[in-house]
């Protein structure tokens, strides 16, 4: 069985703290390919600022070297809001002797059980939380059995495992190096004038450059 990761997000613009904890997972759980699915439309943030084909330019050119990372556009070009639910009921079929795994950091994960369809993706994929090293997925009064766990927690407490054995509805945690960068902290940067070196590829930095985008009107 192999394990395919889907990488979702708005990569307004992509940026190192997608990038670096996407090849520690595809290397330290052996994921066949990492697919990056750029939304058209988020339902849980508000509108680019840019494009779909400038996000999905961006993403090309900040993976193409990196041997397993693929731009997959299929939110793209269905349109209108993107629920992972249904990016996964396509995809599944095309996969269907692999193991889809939904790659979310620790943020999306506590908020998982208000995501459209929640159960039905579970049944779609198994996922994988990264995190910071140190960093607890349950807090520690629950942990403790000093309160009653959230629904998310309590998902992980029956889910969680430590190797995935079943196509879809396994919970895995993986301890990554995440950098403080965000889409917000660049966009605000280019906005006031400074750079997005060291942040982003140095191919992306001047993708943003020569279309002279996320200026300040």
């Amino acid at each position: 069985m192999r394990l395919i990761g889907i990488n979702g997000g708005t990569f307004d613009p992509i940026h190192y703290g997608h990038l670096r904890p996407a090849l520690e997972a595809k290397q330290r759980l052996n994921l066949a390919q990492v697919r990056f699915i750029p939304c058209y439309q988020p339902v849980h943030k508000g509108q680019p600022q840019v494009s779909a084909q400038q996000r999905c330019e961006m993403i090309g050119m900040a993976i193409e070297s990196q041997p397993g990372f693929l731009l997959d556009t299929i939110e793209i070009d269905h349109g209108g809001p993107s629920y992972m639910v249904q990016t996964l009921e396509v995809l599944k079929p095309k996969f269907a002797e692999d193991s889809l795994v939904l790659m979310m950091g620790t943020d999306a994960f506590a908020k998982f059980c208000s995501w459209h369809q929640w159960r039905r993706i579970l049944e779609l994929a198994n996922i994988l939380v990264l995190h910071r090293p140190g960093q607890e997925i349950l807090s520690s009064a629950t942990a403790q059995g000093m309160q009653e766990p959230t629904e998310e927690e309590q998902l992980w407490l029956d889910l969680c495992v430590k190797q995935y054995s079943l196509p879809a509805g396994q919970i895995q945690e993986l301890s990554v190096t995440q950098l403080d960068i965000s889409s917000t902290l660049i966009r605000q940067n280019l906005s006031t004038g400074l750079s997005a070196d060291y942040l982003t590829p140095y191919s992306v930095v001047q993708y943003i450059q020569n279309k002279k985008l996320y200026q300040s009107e």
